[in-house]
């Protein structure tokens, strides 16, 4: 009986051990300071620096599913306005 209880606890740590590893993210590695056209993206993340990641960007998604890393929005207007629209299409 001592042992099912010790084997228990022990595979109870286990599983919580793997369970809080942490999780993989991509990342933007370098991000580029040059404007898309609005008519090819359909999503977009927002990445900040010290959460996972190196360096804050904002990753633009095409609809082909390509992954654009650009400026953070708070660095150029242009960015923030494509986020705009994004928004706009997501919603209709």
């Amino acid at each position: 009986m001592a042992s099912r209880v010790a084997a228990l606890l022990l595979l109870g740590v286990l599983c919580f051990s793997f369970a809080s590893g942490e999780i993989a993210m991509d990342c933007c590695l370098q991000a580029i300071d040059k404007r898309l056209p609005s008519k090819n993206i359909v999503d977009y993340i927002i990445q900040e620096a010290g959460k996972g990641c190196q360096i804050s960007a904002t990753v633009f998604i095409t609809n082909s599913g390509r992954t654009l890393c650009v400026i953070h929005p708070s660095q150029k207007p242009w960015v923030r306005n494509l986020i705009n629209i994004v928004n706009k299409k997501k919603q209709q």
